[in-house]
């Protein structure tokens, strides 16, 4: 009887929670629907004074027109990755741009259509390029038309400009450095506050990690934590820049773009000896070496005028290719393919361009021609090395290159020998007067022949205890 009660009481309780839970459902929707709906009002983001073609236009032609206007295909003749091909003359007369009236423009007249057949960009199937651009997308268009529409180089050809300073921030006091104004001018923009200040142990642990790449010791943040001076934070930056690891830290992402490795790739990935031009690297941002010397000397240090053994060093930056060292490869082939990484590495790292296109073709965007690619490649294709390289170890061409404190023992070494070979010069009259003296002694009425076979004797000492 308990046991069929108590089935019951459990039964009826189930039943009265899932009651109570449907009614609050029923409260909480009959609420909802009664409530007046709150929406909250969001900003368009203003549009730029000046468009630039390279932020602000740019980025829509590529997403909505490439599709069909662009490298690869140019429908109706045109196309919008190049001025030229965005600007010609279309059937007609008419023109998809008209700089300074955007009435007579062809791109706002299709962009803006109500009818699908003319309307663009048309759907392709679905295709986030067929998607009709937004109201911004239109406007900015627009407006780059009225102003001209002028068109930009690729941004790594245009000298950088000192932009000018956000004007009425709400809170000016906030900022203590120019590039504070432009982190406030956007959070301001997007309704935020900045951040409260880092306490200063974790800003140790910031500034520490930027510029050493590890966090600080105990002792470190203690002592930080006890200088109670204005400049103490400045005392830490100027200590982790005179740090050894500063250098370690900051040559990392330059030996990555080097492609810096301590073996030569491919199948065995057989050991080599790159480490001096990696120190030296290090050794180069700790010393605070301008930019431009760290450059000459990477491309072409050994042609310096009386150029030193770090100078030579430094232009193991054109051996830090791949190494092939298979037997079955054609060393003509990979010589080739040397002078190519070359080229790519030295265009990637120095000049913000990726020529590899340019090896087969025109680039379709970046200014560079076929030719243009291989007249570089004759730069680097003086260098005399084979296309099979050895695998194990450096291939030639290669120099010794001692550590410092190897050259001063070297150079101590030397001065010795130098030294002596003073003492041995100083020897030489008296050796050629004993020579002179030596010879006028001999008796030549009685020849000497001598022979290695002549006068000697063989002698054989047996111990007795070992025989048998």
């Amino acid at each position: 009887m308990n046991k069929f009660s108590g089935t019951i009481r459990s039964a009826g309780v189930s039943a009265w929670t899932s009651a109570l839970g449907l009614l609050w459902c029923a409260i909480l929707m009959h609420v909802a629907h009664a409530a007046p709906q709150r929406t909250t009002a969001v900003t368009p983001e203003p549009l730029p004074v000046t468009i630039e073609f390279n932020r602000d236009i740019r980025p829509i032609l590529s997403d909505k027109c490439f599709q069909c206007h662009g490298p690869a295909l140019q429908s109706a003749t045109l196309r919008f990755d190049l001025e030229d091909g965005a600007k010609h003359a279309l059937s007609g007369g008419r023109f998809a741009i008209v700089p300074g009236d955007p009435t007579k423009s062809q791109l706002i007249t299709r962009i803006t259509s109500t009818n699908p057949a003319v309307r663009m960009p048309r759907s392709q199937g679905g295709a986030a390029a067929g998607e009709p651009l937004t109201e911004r997308q239109i406007a900015l268009l627009t407006r780059w038309i009225e102003q001209s529409a002028t068109w930009q180089k690729h941004w790594s050809f245009i000298p950088p400009k000192r932009p000018e300073l956000p004007k009425g921030l709400k809170d000016p006091k906030w900022v203590r450095n120019p590039i504070d104004a432009f982190v406030l001018e956007r959070l301001e923009r997007e309704g935020l506050k900045p951040s409260p200040e880092a306490d200063r142990a974790t800003l140790l642990r910031r500034v520490s990690l930027d510029l050493m790449g590890v966090p600080p010791t105990p002792a470190e943040v203690d002592a930080f934590l006890a200088d109670k001076s204005a400049n103490a934070y400045e005392k830490v930056v100027d200590r982790l820049l005179r740090s050894p690891q500063y250098g370690e830290r900051m040559a990392f992402p330059w030996l990555d773009a080097a492609r810096y490795a301590d073996s030569n790739g491919y199948q065995t990935d057989g050991e080599r000896f790159m480490w001096r031009w990696r120190d030296l690297v290090i050794s180069a941002f700790n010393r605070n070496m301008p930019y431009d010397q760290f450059t000459i000397e990477q491309l072409a240090g050994d042609l310096l005028p009386n150029a030193t053994l770090d100078q030579k060093i430094a232009t193991g930056f054109n051996r830090n290719h791949r190494g092939n060292s298979e037997g079955g490869i054609i060393p003509e082939e990979y010589a080739v393919e040397y002078v190519v990484d070359r080229v790519d590495t030295t265009s990637t790292v120095f000049l913000g361009l990726t020529l590899g296109c340019a090896r087969c073709h025109n680039h379709r965007f970046d200014p560079v021609t076929q030719k243009e690619f291989y007249q570089l490649f004759a730069y680097f294709n003086n260098v005399p090395e084979h296309g099979k390289f050895r695998r194990v170890g450096n291939s030639p061409p290669y120099i010794a290159a001692p550590l410092p404190e190897q050259q001063a023992k070297l150079k101590q070494l030397d001065d010795e020998l130098a030294a002596v070979n003073a003492a041995y010069a100083k020897l030489q009259p008296d050796l050629a007067r004993a020579q002179r003296d030596w010879e006028r002694s001999l008796d030549l009425s009685k020849p000497v022949t001598w022979a290695p076979a002549r006068g000697l004797v063989a002698y054989y000492s047996f111990d007795s205890d070992l025989m048998p």
